[in-house]
């Protein structure tokens, strides 16, 4: 099985040695998403919630370029530099996921990339 790369301008450029996501076969896997602008390069620093929604927003776009949608992804992990935010990213969580809901797994990190409050990463399988 060949991987493919899939990038889009829609979504943050990656800012290391990795890709936006990788597909393989009808798999998706999407790197961790921050709250970064793709059009200005700023992060998005005015709350959780619409960190949150930054975030979420880049995600959809990456699975959107790869041919997807959100209702295909299947498992996300999100990862919080504190706990006591769970409840905000969990109700602008809830808006953007169709029913059923992706597995997920959450945690609480000591620290993320560029000193954000969350990131989101995420497994879809796609339709072939």
């Amino acid at each position: 099985m060949k991987k493919q790369k899939i990038q889009t301008p829609n979504a943050p450029a990656a800012i290391g040695p990795y890709s936006q996501a990788i597909k393989a076969g009808d798999l998706l896997f999407v790197s961790g998403q921050i709250p970064l602008d793709a059009v200005t390069g700023e992060l998005i620093r005015s709350g959780v919630a619409d960190e949150t929604k930054k975030v979420l927003d880049n995600l959809k776009a990456i699975v959107e370029a790869a041919g997807g949608g959100l209702g295909d992804v299947v498992k996300t992990t999100i990862f919080l530099k504190d706990m006591n935010n769970f409840g905000v990213v969990n109700e602008v969580y809830g808006t953007y996921f169709p029913q059923p809901f992706p597995a997920r797994a959450t945690v609480e990190v000591a620290r993320l990339p560029r000193d954000v409050n969350v990131e989101i990463e995420a497994v879809a399988k796609l339709s072939q």
